[in-house]
């Protein structure tokens, strides 16, 4: 079938930046200049395109990314740009995660007030992790304070970034008109208007010449490192010899290189500087066709394998997102290579199960559109798929490929649930499988001792989020307990633990015995299990899956206060068995005593989630900020001026973080801000655990 636009006309971005930097105003006005909506949303007014929930309306945040498509013509060519606005907020950074994890290309939306942010930093970085080539917006220019080259430079010093500004601004605040195109050495007005603005191209006013030719000869220094015919003219030559056609091809190879990060500038609330952006992006972030093939491994032999972006390569595809409306489920999902049709049986590779596509489906925001086929370089959902999750791979059975899957971080906050009725129980267990089957980072458990419901996540107001929806979308009615965090348990030295399970029953007798090494892991690496038995003499090979289970099984309830056991090696040492009651029930319980056992032995610490805080404050209270961040246990890490305040940032334990930003604004008189993210866990001092201890053992 031939396609309506060649895959080297695609663009898959995501718009991703720190909250309240402009993402959604900015994708609201792409999509109305592409013509992709005929009347622009706005953010206060709650009818944006890509915020449709009701939580996102009522907030005026972004918390579910929303895929939408839209086109543009430039130079005689129709380009397709498949957008996802990604949230901004901390507490939904897994929606950036899973997104980036699927686009070929990213828009990094700043505030040119404040540049680069704490969740700017984050983003960044997950763009990094997945070679994501990225352009930068410094948006919000009319404001008061605003600054491009300090933008410009944060970009440079926190982010590391080779950003190289494509623009100059003509003024800014309120004398921002427009900006230099450092390109062609015109200037770009925009013309004034309630529902949109025009581009007037004009040459350079006489004031702003000498700052153009400067800022011009810069951008060749930077686009002639990435190229070595660029680079022999600009030092033979002052630079005027070098067309914009030779310019535009070195800034699209550096981008895509990730060695250089075109930065344009507007404001995307006055509709200006929208249109030389969605230039940019067709101009120097990558197609499908950009990008290496995709690599994978077969499921059952683990040999390397790739997929080349072309529709006669076989099928594959990665599922990105899960999204329940009142039609069913949907699974959003990049193909990477060959095609889909609608009611084509898939394999999923992550599960090994057959699954019929039922209808496929361009999104547009929470709106669909039917389709019949999904080519390579698309991104589409499908209604139909029943045992399918964030991260699986569908291909083609005949020949599987397994994708590298999507990391979740684990959740730092919990809260319990006890729902009214008998009726509301059943609603809330339906409610809470669809909410963690859409969110990876959402988990749920049921508190063995108290029997209630305890659901985590990544911040209060993602739980905060999720209760709403529970009771919103869902209608079940129950009692909410307070925020707690999610502290964790782990070992500090090896130790050896013995577990034998023996018992008699009538002529059939249950045998297992097992010896176990428990040991320091690394940061962050969970669990990790080996086995050093060389024979079968001690333990025969089928029952060491079961003794693995065991253990698996144990750490979700440590021994000094029952929260789950993280970041050790557990190593089977020996054991016996008995031909004739041994069984893989016995193994599985006698592992759970022996790896209790040597826990209890290993010196167990508990671990609190740190997060890694900035606090923007006048110098006038640095003091008391500074005094109140000691008494919550904090470390500061660095003080910085910044745009007329102090930036300091700190590690504080999340356990002292609850009601922060009240206190703070008290203190400050209402003049300082305040934003935070996960960074590690770590150890409680000894005397904070023992009391959290005695308080949760009740005694």
């Amino acid at each position: 079938m031939a396609r309506e636009y060649p895959i080297e006309r695609y663009r898959n971005i995501g718009v991703m930046a720190h909250i309240d930097a402009g993402k959604t105003t900015t994708t609201e006005r792409i999509l109305y200049y592409t013509g992709a909506i005929h009347k622009m949303g706005d953010v206060d007014a709650g009818n944006t395109t890509t915020d449709f929930m009701e939580q996102e309306r009522k907030r005026g945040i972004t918390i579910t990314s929303a895929a939408i498509s839209a086109f543009w013509e430039r130079r005689g060519q129709k380009y397709r740009i498949n957008i996802i606005d990604t949230p901004g907020h901390v507490d939904f950074t897994i929606e950036v995660e899973r997104c980036l994890r699927v686009l070929d290309g990213a828009v990094a939306v700043f505030d040119a007030v404040s540049g680069v942010e704490p969740q700017s930093e984050t983003v960044w970085r997950q763009a990094d992790k997945y070679h994501v080539p990225r352009i930068c917006f410094i948006n919000k220019m009319d404001r008061i304070g605003a600054d491009f080259e300090a933008s410009v430079h944060s970009i440079r010093e926190r982010l590391g970034a080779n950003a190289c500004a494509l623009q100059l601004p003509m003024g800014s605040e309120d004398k921002y008109v427009g900006a230099i195109d450092l390109i062609r050495m015109k200037a770009l007005y925009f013309e004034e208007s309630e529902e949109a603005s025009n581009v007037r191209v004009l040459e350079i006013p006489e004031a702003y010449a000498p700052q153009a030719v400067a800022a011009r000869m810069k951008l060749l220094e930077q686009v002639a490192e990435v190229d070595d015919g660029l680079m022999l003219k600009f030092l033979e030559g002052d630079g005027s010899d070098i067309s914009e056609e030779e310019i535009g091809i070195a800034l699209r190879k550096g981008c895509i290189a990730l060695k250089l990060f075109p930065v344009l500038c507007g404001s995307s609330l006055k509709h200006r500087g929208v249109q030389p952006l969605i230039d940019a992006i067709v101009d120097y972030l990558p197609s499908p066709l950009d990008i290496p093939p995709v690599k994978g491994k077969v499921p059952k032999t683990q040999a390397e394998a790739e997929r080349e972006t072309c529709d006669e390569a076989p099928f594959a595809a990665l599922v990105f997102k899960i999204m329940s409306d009142s039609f069913g489920s949907l699974a959003f999902v990049r193909v990477y290579s060959g095609m889909l049709k609608a009611g084509t049986v898939v394999y999923n590779a992550s599960k090994g199960k057959r699954e019929r596509a039922g209808r496929l489906a361009q999104m547009r925001a929470d709106k669909r559109e039917e389709l019949s086929l999904c080519l390579a370089g698309d991104i589409c959902a499908i209604v139909g798929l029943k045992n399918v999750a964030t991260g699986d791979t569908l291909c083609v059975e005949g020949q599987p490929i397994l994708l590298e899957k999507i990391d979740f971080p684990e959740p730092v906050i919990d809260l319990a649930l006890e729902p009214k009725s008998q009726e509301d129980q059943e609603k809330l267990g339906l409610a809470l499988q669809k909410l963690s089957l859409e969110d990876p980072s959402f988990r749920v458990r049921i508190d063995e001792e108290t029997g209630q419901t305890i659901v985590a996540g990544m911040g209060e107001l993602h739980l905060e989020i999720v209760v709403d929806r529970l009771l919103r979308e869902y209608k079940v009615q129950a009692n909410v307990g307070e925020p707690q965090v999610a502290y964790r348990e782990t070992v500090t030295q090896p130790a050896e633990g013995e577990g034998k399970y023996i018992r008699q029953s009538g002529s059939k007798g249950l045998y297992g015995h097992v010896l176990l090494r428990v040991e320091p892991g690394a940061t962050g690496a969970g669990l990790k299990f080996e086995s050093v038995l060389e024979g079968e003499e001690e333990i025969p090979s089928e029952f060491i899956p079961s003794i693995e289970r065991g253990v698996v099984e144990a750490t979700t309830s440590g021994v000094l206060a029952g929260y789950p056991l993280v970041d050790l090696k557990v190593v089977l040492l020996g054991g016996s068995f008995d031909e004739k009651d041994s069984d893989e029930i016995s193994f599985k319980i006698a592992a759970s005593m022996a790896f209790r056992e040597a826990c209890n032995k290993a010196m167990p610490v508990l671990l609190e989630p740190v997060m890694r805080c900035e606090v923007l404050t006048p110098e006038a209270f640095m003091g008391d900020v500074m005094g109140d961040l000691g008494a919550r246990r904090g470390k500061i890490l660095a003080m910085s001026p910044r745009q007329g305040v102090q930036a300091i940032d700190a590690l504080v334990p999340l356990a002292q973080l609850f009601g922060y930003t009240t206190d703070l604004r008290s203190k400050t008189q209402g003049r300082a801000s305040f934003s935070m993210r996960f960074d590690h866990y770590a150890a409680l001092p000894e005397n904070v655990a023992n009391t959290l201890i005695v308080r949760l053992r009740g005694y």
